[in-house]
């Protein structure tokens, strides 16, 4: 019975698993967008932007977000919560902001007239940031999942597994974010 349990104990539950696969996929995909940007920014046509200012902003939102998401799961561990909720409320609310963020900083775009069709070095900024946006919308409406079940008045489960599961997923839009701006300042 006891062997039984250690080596349960040291395989990866299934769910996480699948979530390294995903991250994988996702990594491949975005290096592969990158090393695609590099290769096609040595055309004659190729179009040099500045950062906006809110993606600056929407940065240091999450990063933010991060610790509030580390915060929650450690609340949640440790079983307090109310601090769980809280942190998740908060971490919630500070993904909705970084998304709004980065939505006003392509206006900001749009409106210089940086739009898709005035070259390609947009389009690509266009796929990746939006591609990236498209990962965090996913992130938030997992966490708005969350939350909810976390204020809920049903029987609550108290499996650790779910909330690390988003925690992961959380922490990983943040470094790719955090990789794609480090990305776009140093290769224009």
């Amino acid at each position: 019975m006891e062997t039984e349990l250690i080596q349960n104990k040291n395989k990866i539950h299934p769910h996480k698993f699948t979530l390294w696969v995903a991250i994988g996929s996702i990594v491949m995909m975005f290096a592969g967008l990158t090393s695609a940007y590099i290769v096609k920014r040595s055309q004659a046509n190729w179009q040099t932007f500045e950062i906006p200012v809110l993606f600056w902003y929407s940065t240091a939102i999450i990063l933010l977000s991060s610790f509030t998401m580390h915060f929650s799961l450690k609340s949640f561990k440790e079983r307090l919560m109310d601090k769980y909720r809280k942190g998740m409320l908060i971490t919630m609310l500070l993904g909705v902001l970084f998304i709004i963020t980065q939505y006003l900083g392509f206006r900001d775009f749009w409106n210089a007239g940086m739009t898709l069709q005035a070259g390609v070095s947009y389009s690509f900024l266009y796929v990746i940031v939006g591609l990236h946006a498209v990962h965090v919308l996913g992130g938030v409406t997992a966490i708005i999942v969350m939350s909810l079940k976390a204020f809920g008045t049903r029987k609550k489960s108290y499996s650790v597994v779910p909330v690390e599961l988003i925690s992961t997923y959380w922490h990983f839009v943040d470094i790719l974010w955090v990789y794609l701006l480090i990305f776009l300042m140093m290769i224009k």
